[in-house]
C-alpha cells in the first residue's frame, strides 16, 4: 500500500467487527503498518476471545449479532486492562457516554479514516506500555524534567509509580484511562489546561473540538476523590478554557 508507514512494533490487535469487508480492509492497513491483527466477527463470541487471546488492544463494534459492544465491554474490564476503542455508525452522544462509563478508553465514529484510527491505536498502546510519562508524540503538561512520582493535597495522594490514588488512606477505584487524566491535572495543579491540551497530552492526537471523552472522564473522576460534582472545588471547570486542578481545595 503506497505511502504507508512501517512499523516493526508487533502489538496485537482484536477487532470485533460485524461487517467482514470493513474489518478486512481494516485488517490490511493495520498489518501493513506493522500490527499483529486477529478478527472476531460475533459478539457472543468476543468475551472468551478476549479472556484467552489478551490482545494489547480491542477495536470494538457497537453494534454486535450475539451480544453488543457495551456488553462486550462491561463484562471483559474486571479482568482485561488493555485498551478497547469503541467503533460504531452511531453518532449519539449518549452511546458516547455510556460506552465510556462501561470502560471504553476511546471511542470513533464510523467512517473511520485509517490514519486516524491507527494514530488513536499507537497513542493508546504507547500510553499502556509507559504509563509513567507520556508517550512519544505526547504534550507534557509541564516543562520539568524532575516531575516528581507522588503529588498530596491534604487527603488525596496520586502515586504515578504505583499509578493508584487513595482518599483518607483509602484506595480509589480508578480505570487506567481516569488515573492519566487525574495525574495530568494533579501535576499541573494551579494552572488551566485546555480540553485541546489535556486531549493531545493524553491521546497525541489533535483534538477534535467534538469529543467529549474528557468532559464524561472529569465528571467520574469527581466524585472519587472526594469533589462534589454539581459544585467542585477541587477539579474547576474554567468556563471557555478547560479544566483547573486546585491546589488546596
Amino acid at each position: 500500500m503506497d505511502g504507508v508507514e512501517q512499523t516493526n512494533e508487533g502489538w496485537r490487535i482484536l477487532i470485533v467487527e460485524d461487517d467482514e469487508r470493513l474489518a478486512d480492509l481494516t485488517r490490511e492497513y493495520l498489518e501493513s503498518n506493522g500490527l499483529l491483527v486477529s478478527h472476531e466477527n460475533h459478539g457472543g463470541n468476543a468475551v472468551d476471545r478476549i479472556r484467552n487471546e489478551r490482545p494489547d488492544l480491542v477495536v470494538l463494534d457497537l453494534m454486535l449479532p450475539g451480544e453488543d459492544g457495551l456488553s462486550i465491554c462491561r463484562r471483559v474490564r474486571p479482568f482485561y486492562d488493555g485498551p478497547i476503542i469503541m467503533l460504531t455508525a452511531r453518532s449519539d452522544d449518549l452511546d458516547q457516554v455510556v460506552g465510556l462509563e462501561m470502560g471504553a478508553d476511546d471511542y470513533v465514529a464510523k467512517p473511520v479514516k485509517p490514519r486516524v484510527l491507527l494514530a488513536r491505536i499507537r497513542a493508546l498502546l504507547r500510553r499502556a506500555a509507559s504509563p509513567t510519562g507520556p508517550a512519544e508524540g505526547e504534550v507534557p503538561a509541564t516543562g520539568s524534567e524532575d516531575e516528581p512520582v507522588r503529588l498530596q493535597f491534604s487527603d488525596l495522594v496520586v502515586d504515578r509509580s504505583m499509578r493508584e490514588a487513595w482518599l483518607n488512606n483509602e484506595s480509589i477505584d480508578l480505570t487506567s484511562a481516569e488515573f492519566d487524566l487525574l495525574w495530568l491535572l494533579a501535576r499541573s495543579a494551579g494552572r488551566v489546561l485546555s480540553r485541546e491540551e489535556i486531549f493531545t497530552a493524553l491521546r497525541g492526537i489533535e483534538y477534535d473540538g467534538q469529543d467529549r471523552s474528557i468532559d464524561v472522564r472529569v465528571s467520574r473522576i469527581r466524585p472519587k476523590i472526594g469533589d462534589d460534582p454539581v459544585h467542585p472545588r477541587r477539579i474547576k471547570t474554567v468556563r471557555s478554557k478547560g479544566y483547573l486542578f486546585v491546589r488546596e481545595a
